[in-house]
């Protein structure tokens, strides 16, 4: 049997591009106004213009690029989002998108299942992650109006400024040396009586850590809060855990069920272009707090709108296309999608392995997901932030094709002793340096990324 094919991006479009046109016939044909009228040669000038422009660019797309959550989406979610955005559906009514609604309903059942949720839970897709965990604290807020919101030092900082915009009060709960948020200080926040929401991450943003959920959740029912899980990042991860993750963190991932709301983005771990969130709360009473109306909007349908259970109005029905489109090649299974997130976390754990017997290089803890921070072997803290610096800026430089891309992350003094790291303290904070393996090809290229940087931390610290 003769070997099929890889897909191809330009045949994609093709394909998808020359349907839609069939679709625009059916309708019958009409003349464009001559107000949007351009020729051809003067749209490809400025495309090329664009795509010149594109260059000033990281290769977000490459494996050798490791530095922040940036990655190119699958073929299938652009020939999907680039084939519904040609007619342009609005998933805010059923009006203006009745194949893009029933796409989010299944792709918004499949993720729930995915969590273990009930199947009368409320949620819709979102621009971001920004805006869903907007949408979980204004809940909080409004069941809970004179209480606090609660999260670990390391959540997203998005929290405190949604929490801000709400008018409401954020409690930053310290990190233990594994950036789990501390269970201690979070009790003691509880006791006062003032949490009305603890949020819990699984999965920061800066150092992959995932915050003890299941006792999150056993203190929070204990004294009358709510618990919320910001799992922007690692939610995709819950399709691995059991089997791939360690026993802790998989027990965390498997506390999300009892979660009151979860947020999770498909731009990250979903394959999916820019922007696509999607927040789930599992009691549909907090629909009433969404209640509005409008004279010129919900007609066509007796079913629930998206837009009657959303804070945004307008919204791409491509986004839904795209991960419905996506779902269907990489459904959410350990084999399925779950092969993509095994890959990444591969990845990070090979290369902690190689950090670990460094002469030059150590790790700064050990990773749980796909995200590693490690450190040059300097001496005082003012050395490790310049050598860090340095390997940032360097690794970066020369041929592009032998350019390796890093970020680096501020830590303080106090962080580093918490983790048995012994430096002179001749300053309070300092850079070390941060990977984000998010690329399933990352897994075959930690050789090349470790030794790059290796070489470098080696020449800058002799």
């Amino acid at each position: 049997m003769a070997e099929e094919k890889e897909i191809h991006l330009p045949e994609l479009i093709q394909q998808v591009v020359a349907s839609i046109e069939e679709l625009k016939d059916t309708y019958g044909s009409f003349q464009v106004h001559d107000s949007v009228r351009k020729s051809h040669n003067e749209a490809s000038s400025v495309l090329r213009e664009l795509t010149d422009r594109l260059e000033n660019n990281f290769p977000y797309f490459h494996p050798n690029y490791a530095a922040q959550m940036l990655k190119a989406p699958h073929p299938v979610a652009v020939a999907a989002y680039l084939a519904t955005m040609m007619l342009n559906p609005n998933n805010h009514s059923i009006d203006a998108s009745p194949a893009t609604t029933e796409m989010e309903r299944d792709v918004l059942k499949q993720m729930a299942a995915m969590f273990e949720y009930p199947d009368d839970f409320l949620g819709h897709l979102t621009w971001s992650g920004t805006t869903a965990n907007l949408e979980a604290l204004w809940i909080a807020r409004e069941l809970q109006p004179s209480k606090k919101i609660a999260h670990s030092a390391d959540a997203h900082y998005t929290h405190s400024r949604m929490s801000e915009v709400l008018g409401t009060t954020n409690v930053s709960i310290p990190t233990e040396a594994d950036g789990r948020m501390s269970l201690d200080a979070l009790e003691t926040q509880l006791k006062t009586g003032s949490i009305g929401t603890v949020v819990a991450t699984l999965g920061t943003t800066g150092l992959g850590a995932v915050d003890p959920l299941a006792d999150i959740i056993a203190l929070a029912r204990q004294y009358e809060a709510r618990v919320h899980v910001d799992t922007a990042y690692g939610g995709f991860f819950k399709l691995i855990a059991a089997n791939h993750l360690t026993p802790e963190t998989a027990r965390h991932f498997a506390a999300m069920k009892d979660a009151d709301s979860i947020v999770v983005d498909p731009h990250k771990h979903g394959l999916q272009p820019y922007g696509s969130g999607a927040v789930f709360f599992k009691d549909i009473s907090i629909g009433k707090f969404y209640k509005h109306d409008s004279p010129y909007t919900y007609f066509i349908s007796d079913d629930l709108h998206f837009g009657e259970i959303q804070l945004e109005c307008s919204r791409a029905g491509a986004s839904a296309a795209a991960i419905w489109a996506t779902l269907k090649l990489f459904p959410l299974t350990e084999q399925g999608l779950g092969s993509v997130l095994l890959a990444t976390r591969n990845a990070a754990v090979a290369w902690y392995e190689r950090l670990k017997t460094s002469e030059v290089l150590m790790p700064f803890q050990e990773p749980e997901l796909d995200i590693i921070t490690y450190l040059p072997r300097s001496k005082t803290m003012s050395d490790l932030d310049e050598v860090s610096h340095q390997i940032l800026m360097q690794a970066s430089q020369g041929p592009r094709e032998d350019q390796v891309h890093v970020a680096t992350y501020l830590v303080q003094a106090e962080q580093l002793k918490q983790r048995g790291i012994e430096m002179t303290n001749d300053q309070s904070s300092a850079r070390i340096l941060r990977s984000v393996l998010m690329k399933p090809e990352h897994e075959a290229q930690v050789p090349t990324l470790h030794s790059k940087i290796e070489d470098l931390a080696r020449r800058l610290l002799s």
